[in-house]
């Protein structure tokens, strides 16, 4: 005989626990149970039943799984979490007593210290782990690191997030691992190539951030203390990947002058003092000198030179690995194929972006994003005024070794530069006056640094221009579908067939309908609309508009009749007008006005007859195969097309939009 299943032993009852019964089992507080989950990796599961995995009870309450809980009865930190709870009752005691000497003594030299190294080897049991979850690790550490020191955030904490903020932006722009970047409303998108590992992270634009009291900072700081330990060890390893020492020297002097990348100085093992400035090789190790290697290099430059053979062998060589540089292009087979995803550049390319250009960054520019993108895509020389911090190549404005400024101010009269003009020079250099233009130096907007990052290649400067209307800033992410407006295609290639006809025709009919009935209103208003002052409507049964009709009982007002000839002379004048100014454009494009006029009609009819036979025909076609379709695959076809047609409807509005702008901008 089979044993007897007793109720809540087995299944979902025994599978899952409530966060008060592993309160109780761990025997810690509330508030040290969040933290150790948070540690480990644990968050709350929602059963499928449960009614089952509570035994009955109704009230809602958080479920782990049980397996979880007694993973955790033997974590170490549990003990470290008991050593401090007995310290707070002995400090507490000791500052009922008025020891207030002992409680400090104790707070100082008895506190248990909390090592979260054993949990990062768990959680992250090897290196690419640790990448694929620094997407968020990132984005906190760099918003923390903006953020002002309150009670809720110590100071400690927030020079902590800065340190490893910017050593893992040296190693950016030394291994040129950057690729995309994207300025958004909460912030500026970054995203990095380490290791065949894409990362995306956000970090918050420089402004005064507002403390608000909703939001319970203890829960971010723990967060907080377990990703800071993250992102040192992985600086650790990735400095160590490309032979650089970890962590690098600090200059608190310049730190303090806002020098923050500035304030870091790089040095590379086995090179000495000499920072390792320089970007690493293909393989990822930077080039090291020593006495064996330089020995090892006289031995073979000693040897006798190689023959004829051999040269050919090595231009070989050499002419297949310049090959394998090169990145391939994956081109469509059909018209109809889909787009294949291209590959994106290597840090060869992002090497070489910036790296033949001076920049000059002006005040009222965004520093820390510019010199880091700037740095990050080969260029080595950034400098900035002096009130924006130090660690600039030139504070300068007025050297002749700067190629392109950075600038964001309105468009002002570009007067000449002249040295009796300038001002007097400062400490650091010379600053010029506002809207001052150095002869054959290229003025853009900042958001030119962006859009060539994206794309990869120098774009044309006068479309960034100060002043001038900027290009839209698109995401380097979001790919248009096919069928979806894409605003960086030709709209001649977006268009269906006699969709711009269509169009015309439906702009001229608007207007030969509502002009007419525009201008007669218009006209009507100016008739009517001469009022002297003090004069207004009559009001009926009033003794002034009653002596008023008395007095003038000849005139009965204007007919029906006359308002009917008054506008159609309106309209006839309206249509003339539009008449004579078809006939002026026809001249212009060299033909008759009666022919243009037949030729577009013409037009216009064969491309809506064709449109609308093709359509005709995918209908039919379409209920054909809907008829041998069962029910449910109907059902799905039928979502699938409308939520289709709307797509193509949203996209026709925005090419429309699109059409008017371009007509705009060519009639101006």
């Amino acid at each position: 005989m089979a044993r007897i299943k007793k109720k809540g032993q087995s299944g979902q009852a025994k599978n899952y626990i409530t966060r008060t019964q592993a309160v109780r089992k761990l025997q810690v507080s509330l508030p040290d149970f969040r933290r150790l989950c948070i540690f480990k990796g644990i968050y709350p599961r929602e059963p499928r039943n449960k009614k089952k995995a509570s035994k009955g009870a109704t009230h809602s309450t958080t479920f782990y799984y049980t397996r979880d809980i007694q993973y955790l009865l033997h974590e170490p930190l549990l003990a470290k979490f008991r050593e401090h709870k007995a310290l707070g009752k002995k400090i507490s005691r000791a500052l009922g007593r008025g020891e207030v000497g002992d409680a400090a003594r104790m707070e100082k030299n008895l506190t248990p210290k909390m090592s979260l190294d054993h949990i990062i080897k768990e959680r992250y049991p090897t290196f690419v782990d640790a990448l694929r979850d620094l997407d968020d690790c990132l984005s906190m550490l760099f918003l923390f690191a903006n953020l002002p020191s309150t009670a809720a955030v110590p100071p400690k904490t927030v020079s902590l997030c800065q340190r490893l903020c910017l050593e893992f932006e040296h190693y950016l722009i030394v291994s040129h691992s950057l690729r995309k970047s994207f300025l958004s409303i909460k912030g500026i998108y970054y995203q990095a190539t380490i290791q065949g590992q894409d990362i995306l992270w956000l970090v918050p634009y420089k402004f005064v951030q507002r403390m608000t009291n909703d939001i319970d900072y203890r829960i971010m700081g723990t967060f907080v203390e377990f990703y800071t330990t993250l992102l040192g060890f992985v600086n650790f390893r990735l400095y160590n990947s490309i032979g650089l020492n970890y962590p690098p020297k600090f200059n608190a002097v310049s730190d303090e002058k806002g020098g923050e990348l500035g304030a870091f100085i790089l040095e590379g093992k086995g090179v000495g003092s000499q920072p390792a400035i320089e970007a690493p090789s293909a393989s990822g190790d930077v080039a090291m000198t020593s006495a064996s290697a330089q020995a090892a290099a006289d031995k073979v430059a000693a040897l006798e030179e190689p023959d004829a053979e051999m040269e050919d062998a090595k231009e070989v060589a050499e002419g297949e690995d310049k090959q394998t540089d090169a990145i391939d292009k994956f081109e469509t087979t059909g018209e109809d194929a889909d787009e294949l995803p291209q590959p994106q550049a290597g840090s060869s390319e992002a090497a070489s972006l910036f790296s033949g250009c001076t920049f000059y960054l002006s005040r009222e520019t965004p520093r820390q994003p510019l010199e880091f993108l700037l740095k990050s895509f080969g260029c080595k020389r950034v400098g900035w005024d002096s009130v924006l911090g130090d660690g600039a190549f030139t504070t300068n404005e007025a050297d002749p070794a700067i190629t392109h400024q950075v600038v964001d101010r309105p468009n002002i009269p570009v007067p000449t530069l002249n040295a009796q003009e300038t001002n007097a020079p400062t400490e650091n250099g010379v600053r010029l006056k506002p809207g001052t233009r150095v002869p054959g130096r290229t003025y853009i907007q900042p958001q030119w640094v962006w859009d060539c990052v994206n794309q990869g290649k120098l774009l044309r400067p006068d479309l960034y221009a100060p002043g001038a209307t900027l290009p839209p800033h698109l995401s380097p992410w979001v790919k248009p579908k096919k069928g979806q407006y894409d605003p960086t295609a030709p709209l001649a290639e977006q268009e269906r067939e006699g969709e711009a006809e269509e169009a015309e025709e439906a702009e001229d009919e608007e207007e030969e309908e509502d002009t007419p009935k525009d201008k007669a209103s218009a006209v009507l208003l100016d008739r009517t609309g001469d009022v002297e002052a003090g004069e207004g409507m009559d009001v009926a049964g009033s003794d002034e508009s009653d002596e008023e009709e008395e007095e003038d009982g000849d005139f009965g007002g204007f007919s029906d009749d006359e308002e009917a000839e008054q506008g159609s002379d309106v309209d006839e004048a309206e249509a003339e007008r539009i008449r004579h100014q078809k006939e002026l454009e026809a001249e212009a494009k060299g033909k008759p006005y009666a022919a243009q006029d037949n030729a577009e009609k013409k037009k216009g009819n064969e491309a809506r007859k064709r449109k609308a036979k093709k359509d005709r025909a995918e209908q039919e076609e379409l209920e054909r195969q809907m008829m041998m379709m069962p029910r449910s695959k109907r059902k799905l076809l039928e979502k699938m097309t409308y939520s289709n047609k709307k797509r193509d409807e949203e996209a026709e509005k925005l090419r429309a939009k699109k059409r008017k702008l371009e007509k705009a901008t060519k009639t101006t």
